[in-house]
């Protein structure tokens, strides 16, 4: 009997979380003990936007360092040297025929993956690949595009979608108080994904909290990729529930054993 991978959104925040001891660090890491080892894993990243849907191809994808200045060099010199998977590549890419998705050997691993990545699997032994987010198509599209990737979960390979549900930067850095919307639209998502009220979070942008809280779209719209991905019966394990002004850092799970 094969097994099935989970379908993980992770609130990735800060590239630091990469370097240093975060309880969101720790909570990648325990989250990785939680089930067997994928095959290979496709991520879906808020820092890959295209027009169009791509995957990435190449067989040694490379580290991408996609931040500004003002973070420490020892940050810029993190490697996470996993190896990609261009066969599972093509047979995503026929998956999504449909959505016209093409390869691209042009982009590796940005910090939204391999962040997360190096914490869950530190010796980067397990075949990686991202998938972008095509500014082109509504919430409703992204979800249609993470049902017809469900399947590949029942090949051992995991979705790990990589965001935030609140994500406000500009809110980060104007306070140290935690607004009240970061928790109530944080709570909003995860108690959707629980009930299975898939399309309140499409529709998130009609709630009047919205725009404090899910400003960047790219941000946001990982969340539908954990969703479409859900089978039926599947109930979210919620874990890194933790907040900081304008940024909430929650992840959940489907596909977690009791």
């Amino acid at each position: 009997m094969s097994l099935r991978a989970p379908a993980l959104f992770v609130g990735h925040g800060s590239p630091m979380n990469a370097i240093e001891d975060t309880p969101s660090a720790r909570g990648w890491a325990k989250i990785a003990t939680r089930f067997a080892r994928p095959r290979a894993i496709l991520c879906i990243s808020a820092h890959w936007v295209t027009e169009g849907v791509a995957i990435t191809a190449n067989a040694h994808p490379s580290t991408i360092h996609d931040f500004g200045r003002g973070f420490p060099q020892a940050l810029f010199d993190v490697q996470y040297p996993a190896p990609g998977d261009p066969d599972l590549a093509q047979q995503i890419s026929a998956r999504l025929a449909a959505f016209a998705a093409r390869l691209d050997n042009s982009w590796g691993l940005d910090h939204g993956a391999w962040s997360v990545l190096r914490r869950m699997y530190p010796a980067a032994d397990v075949p990686v690949l991202q998938l972008s987010l095509d500014i082109r198509r509504t919430p409703q599209q992204h979800y249609e595009i993470a049902k017809a990737l469900a399947p590949l979960r029942d090949e051992n390979v995991l979705i790990l979608a990589a965001g935030n549900i609140v994500h406000n930067l500009p809110a980060f850095f104007r306070t140290r108080e935690l607004a009240p919307w970061v928790k109530a639209f944080d709570d909003f998502v995860t108690q959707a994904a629980a009930s299975g009220e898939d399309e309140s979070v499409l529709n998130y942008a009609a709630r009047a909290d919205a725009r404090e809280a899910a400003p960047d779209w790219e941000h946001f719209f990982p969340v539908f990729y954990a969703l479409g991905a859900r089978r039926d019966g599947e109930m979210p394990y919620i874990f890194n529930q933790h907040y900081e002004p304008g940024i909430s850092m929650t992840g959940f799970a489907y596909g977690l054993a009791a």
